[in-house]
């Protein structure tokens, strides 16, 4: 999915931020080597996901700071961790406990730090319960497990801190549906905003569930050209792909690949491409170019 120019003002947004989390008063020489930045790329080609990492390092390089969102992604990881004994319980108490830890995975991918559809942490637990008597607006979930029963080999494409530990829950399920299948949870090679990073990884115990990857890459999201070799190989020997986030549709909407898109539409341009309402939950197989009619 190419970069829309709904999208400039969230990538602007977010260099103001990070500066004023990490303290810089004076701004006017890093806006002008983002907007110098900008002023090459080709919007034809480029996706927002891969702006967004490449104008990250620039911030990170610029300001002195590694990882802005460190003591933020650890918070909310500690957060949810107190609450997955309750969640995990609710999850097997319910009718359908597969459907539900999709559910559950996808209402994390709430928890999102982009300033133009960042919520309050108040906001979050509002949407929290809100959401969990919410159907899936697309629900391919039945044939998702039918096809995890089979499976030989699944990579999860994980997304943002706090959310990792409800994949966590999901993770889980996939392994008792199929103990047999090989379970790659893969994460960003380097800290980009919220999402997760290996270190996260381990902190929340997917490990314990599946096999810890990074992808070599510092882009939100999943640009392919851009990962390690090793992940490569395991993305396109990976019977099925379970792709977190609007940014990882972003980036792979456009495969060929058996992939099932996990994510809340948290803005109009996502929305839109896909063809639903904003502040929708979507399991959503892949089909050819990604997008889906109304009629499928």
């Amino acid at each position: 999915m190419r970069i829309k120019e709904k999208c400039i003002p969230c990538i602007v947004n977010q260099t103001i931020k990070v500066a004023d989390m990490v303290g810089l008063k004076d701004k006017d020489d890093l806006l002008r080597k983002v907007f110098a930045y900008l002023s090459t790329v080709d919007f034809k080609g480029a996706s927002t996901p891969e702006l967004i990492g490449r104008i990250f390092g620039l911030l990170k390089r610029e300001t002195g700071c590694d990882d802005p969102y460190k003591e933020t992604r650890a918070h909310y990881n500690e957060l949810f961790l107190e609450q997955l004994p309750s969640l995990e319980q609710e999850i097997h108490e319910s009718k359908n406990p597969f459907l539900e830890s999709i559910k559950y995975a996808i209402i994390g991918n709430i928890i999102d730090f982009n300033p133009i559809h960042a919520l309050l942490p108040s906001d979050i637990e509002a949407c929290f319960k809100r959401l969990k008597e919410e159907a899936l607006e697309v629900d391919d979930s039945l044939l998702l497990s039918q096809e995890i029963r089979t499976a030989q080999t699944l990579l999860y494409l994980g997304d943002n801190c706090g959310e990792i530990c409800l994949d966590k829950l999901l993770i889980k399920k996939i392994h008792e549906l199929n103990p047999c299948c090989q379970v790659f949870f893969a994460t960003r090679g380097e800290a980009v905003v919220n999402d997760s990073v290996e270190e996260d990884a381990y902190r929340v115990g997917i490990d314990a569930y599946a096999a810890v990857l990074s992808n070599g890459d510092s882009s939100l999201g999943t640009v392919l050209h851009r990962t390690s070799k090793e992940f490569q190989e395991i993305y396109h020997k990976a019977d099925i792909v379970i792709a977190k986030g609007q940014a990882n549709y972003e980036c792979l909407s456009d495969e060929r690949k058996n992939i099932y898109f996990l994510l809340m539409t948290k803005c109009r341009v996502i929305a839109d491409d896909i063809g639903v309402p904003e502040m929708k939950m979507l399991c959503m197989k892949n089909v050819k170019g990604g997008i889906r009619n109304a009629d499928d």
